[in-house]
């Protein structure tokens, strides 16, 4: 198999040639046919320290075809067609080939290209879990309830726009701060979108009620006194981004409001109890997809995976400005 791997934080990306690996237990191995790339991507990559023997493979969302499954394997079979994320403690998806633990795979979506479909993995668990698991946001019960989403026109608030729609019913509020993340934003199903600029400001002028829950998808520290002061009493923030600061957690007290962390690796990490959540939301993602209720969010499909595809990736990314998601397909 091949593969491309980082061997330190400031290193270009490395082509290996590997033994195709065997399936064992509830892994499957995937003939990859396209992926996308995320923030979690370089972020990892940064963080390397020093020079690594062993290339680092890096990527968490793709789609492709079971070409072999391990023996305790109940969910998939030879030939089916599947996209997932996968396990940040594992070998990533830049690759021709990857072992996946089956219970955090979904069936592909019928009806869209292998890039279209590799865009939705992380960011639907992520947008799933955060709302539906982490914040408790129930269906039909929350209907019309107020979401504010900070970063709304990027990968996981593409999906959480739509999430919000079209599975709770809540009114949506995002943040975008240019024209075009705006009308992407619109376009997605948001009922109003806001400079976050200038956030507290802008929501005012919205004259709504407070939000009952905020989803904060950029970096936690310089959005915390602002999330904490505009959230409803008894509502609920979920953060994504690793804090690097110390912040006040009892300016919450007297609105008995909560904060919550969404980590959508968490589940294959520690492979808890419930693991097999991410292969039955990935299912249903899947089915909205090809029922049309959601629409993927794949913007860019920049060529098969090489250095020049990833590098190109990676500055995109690293620029701030991508609406969407990036795909690339598979290895040549």
């Amino acid at each position: 198999m091949k593969a491309y791997g980082y061997t330190a934080a400031d290193a270009a990306p490395t082509l290996l040639e590997r033994e195709l690996p065997e399936p064992e237990g509830r892994d499957l191995l995937i003939a990859i046919e396209a992926i996308a790339v995320n923030p979690v991507d370089t972020k990892v990559i940064a963080g390397i320290q020093g020079e690594l023997e062993q290339p680092k493979i890096v990527g968490w969302d793709a789609c492709g075809t079971v070409i072999a499954a391990g023996r305790d394997c109940e969910l998939f079979k030879v030939g089916d067609k599947v996209f997932y994320a996968g396990d940040i403690s594992r070998d990533g998806c830049y690759a021709s080939h990857q072992l996946v633990d089956e219970r955090i795979v979904g069936f592909a979506p019928r009806k869209l290209s292998a890039a279209e479909a590799a865009a939705m993995p992380l960011t639907s668990i992520t947008a799933w879990e955060a709302l539906f698991s982490r914040m408790k946001i129930y269906p039909n019960l929350d209907k019309g309830k107020t979401l504010l989403i900070i970063g709304g026109a990027g990968g996981v608030g593409s999906i959480a726009i739509q999430l919000a729609k079209q599975v709770a019913e809540l009114t949506v509020v995002a943040t975008a701060s240019r024209e075009q993340s705006a009308t992407w934003c619109r376009e997605l199903g948001a009922d109003h979108v806001i400079d976050h600029h200038d956030l507290s400001e802008e929501y005012g002028r919205l004259n709504i009620a407070d939000p009952d829950y905020i989803l904060c998808l950029g970096d936690t520290d310089p959005y915390y006194d602002l999330v904490t002061d505009l959230i409803a009493p008894q509502g609920l923030i979920c953060f994504v981004v690793t804090s690097q600061q110390n912040h006040n957690i009892d300016k919450l007290k007297t609105k008995s409001a909560g904060i919550v962390w969404e980590f959508m690796f968490a589940r294959p990490m520690f492979k808890t109890a419930d693991i097999t959540a991410q292969h039955q939301l990935l299912n249903r993602i899947g089915e909205m997809l090809d029922e049309g209720m959601i629409q993927t969010t794949l913007k860019q499909t920049l060529g098969p995976i090489n250095a020049d595809t990833l590098t190109q990736a990676h500055q995109q990314l690293h620029d701030g400005h991508t609406l969407g998601k990036i795909a690339l397909t598979a290895i040549e």
